[in-house]
């Protein structure tokens, strides 16, 4: 069994009935029947445009959202069977990194006081000292100076912010990361820096994560494989290369037309 796998997930969500009239609007399918896998370490690339599910997926698959249908493994335990307190023992080993650093980041909160918050999740009996260096090494393995630990988040720049972020993800030791559309706020010259940076800390953690984007070639760029979503279902799958090179659905080669020819 692979290390994560979904089995025909689903995400229904149902009808609500408004305020000022007795009808009831339809059910939105967000997540229609997925099956997919993940290997360990490996990068799967989940591209689609807004709205299609691919934000409601990754909440299924992090224990935020409960689906519809379908089971969910790690490592081939079922996470879908699991309690609700089960559960909440089990967010640490799922962390997302989000597209606005500035927004998920505490604004009271130095870098320290952040990346303390997060290392307490796994390593709670550490002296000060021991904190410091955590917090030291984490900032390291993002590119910042550990100088840098006592500013607060308004004071870096957004790829600075973006590192932090990250730095937080790692924290806790996840056993898998997923990073939602985590550059398309960022100046472009930023966006490589990032997205080698997350490539360097795969190969060199063994990071296990699922990358999402509405860029296809974002997505080529970073992913082992590539999943394309529409509609609130895996409409391709396969070897990014072979993906990006030759596109089986309509769907995927009108994803990649809008791809800027430089």
């Amino acid at each position: 069994m692979a290390f994560l796998e979904l089995d025909h997930v689903s995400v229904v969500f149902p009808a609500v009935q408004g305020l000022l009239s007795s009808r009831k609007s339809a059910s939105v399918v967000a997540v229609d029947g997925v099956s997919l896998s993940v290997e360990k370490g490996e990068i799967l690339g989940l591209v689609g445009e807004s709205g299609c599910g691919k934000s409601t997926l990754s909440r299924t698959v992090m224990l935020l959202q409960k689906p519809t249908e379908g089971r969910i493994f790690l490592e081939g335990e079922e996470l879908t069977a699991l309690s609700a307190s089960e559960v909440r023992k089990r967010r640490p080993d799922f962390q997302m990194v989000f597209q606005d650093p500035y927004a998920s980041l505490n604004p009271r909160f130095t870098v320290y006081a952040t990346l303390k918050e997060a290392l307490q999740c796994r390593r709670r009996k550490r002296t000060f000292a021991q904190t410091r260096d955590d917090v030291a090494e984490l900032m390291e393995k993002v590119g910042l100076s550990p100088s840098l630990m006592r500013k607060y988040p308004h004071e870096f720049s957004g790829g600075q912010r973006q590192r932090v972020a990250i730095a937080r993800a790692l924290a806790p030791e996840p056993r898998l990361v997923i990073a939602d559309e985590p550059v398309s706020a960022l100046d472009v010259s930023i966006q490589s820096q990032i997205l080698n940076l997350l490539i360097a800390l795969a190969r060199d953690l063994g990071l296990t994560m699922i990358f999402i984007s509405h860029d296809l070639s974002v997505v080529h760029y970073i992913a082992d494989r590539i999943a394309v979503m529409r509609q609130g279902r895996i409409v391709e799958y396969g070897e990014a290369d072979k993906v990006f090179s030759s596109p089986a659905h309509e769907y995927t080669r009108a994803l990649l037309a809008a791809v800027p020819r430089l």
